[in-house]
């Protein structure tokens, strides 16, 4: 028997016995025979046809296919949000299933093997498959992992809404909860908006914020400072008697060159 792959004839005894493992192998993965059709549908995945290219990589000893092909499923499973566990047992089904073949073609065929060899069959053929699942969920884990970070950031540009109204004036209104993780997001988008498209004056509008800690009234304020050394005007419209309230309590003032107007309506109508 070669020292890198499983001798030839347990190849051309799988070819040759191809639908009976189909057969078994559906009897081995009973929990995953009712997600065959649908896991086809949704990701395009053939998961019988797929089991043909494990088992002959993995026979075959063809390590560079085995990872491209790990990598391959990785993605696909994890672009299309398909269940891990049913992964994990079809592989698993795979595997018991080919060593059922194994050991078929052993009493079949009469063929010899030393209990070295055997062992060392067995340790080949399961470190190959142990090696596709490492790789499929290395695969399966960089691109959710790149998922995240592409949704966060989407998250991060919807949570700061810089919306131009002249080339020079753009406006910022700000909803929902205002926290330090966010007013540190906002300071920075901020920032590079002047930056990058020459913003002169933003109007910052607080009347859609819903709640304000003191540690956060005090970190916008540090962004009204950060505009200004940007040479940006910065125009606070819909403060909160309550949000004046803690600025008063805690003695923060806002620097002298920052307008503050009662609506968005109104700064719009003065610098439209």
């Amino acid at each position: 028997m070669s020292s890198d792959h499983v001798s030839p004839r347990v190849k051309q005894f799988m070819i040759d016995n191809k639908d009976e493992f189909e057969r078994e192998l559906l009897i081995q993965a009973a929990t995953v025979n009712d997600k065959i059709e649908e896991i086809l549908r949704i990701g395009n995945i053939d998961l019988i046809e797929n089991a043909h290219k494990l088992v002959a990589f993995v026979i075959e000893a063809r390590k560079d296919e085995l990872e491209s092909f790990a990598n391959v499923e990785g993605v696909a499973w994890a672009r299309h949000s398909l269940t891990l566990a049913f992964k994990l047992e079809w592989v698993s089904a795979i595997r018991r299933t080919l060593w059922d073949f194994i050991k078929e073609y052993i009493q079949t065929k009469k063929e010899e093997f030393s209990f070295n060899e055997f062992f060392i069959l067995e340790k080949k053929i399961n470190s190959r498959l142990d090696h596709f699942l490492n790789e499929f969920f290395i695969s399966y884990s960089s691109y959710k992992d790149q998922e995240i970070k592409a949704q966060k950031n989407l998250v991060e540009n919807l949570s700061v809404p810089i919306i131009p109204i002249t080339p020079t004036t753009s406006i910022l209104p700000l909803i929902g909860m205002l926290d330090y993780y966010r007013t540190t997001i906002i300071q920075e988008k901020v920032l590079n908006e002047i930056s990058n498209h020459h913003i002169q004056t933003l109007i910052l509008d607080l009347s859609g914020i819903s709640d304000m800690e003191h540690e956060v009234i005090d970190n916008l304020s540090k962004v009204i400072e950060s505009t200004k050394l940007m040479g940006c005007q910065t125009v606070i419209t819909g403060l909160r008697p309550d949000v004046v309230r803690k600025m008063a309590t805690l003695g923060i003032r806002l620097d002298g060159d920052t307008k503050t107007l009662g609506t968005l309506q109104r700064a719009i109508k003065t610098y439209l």
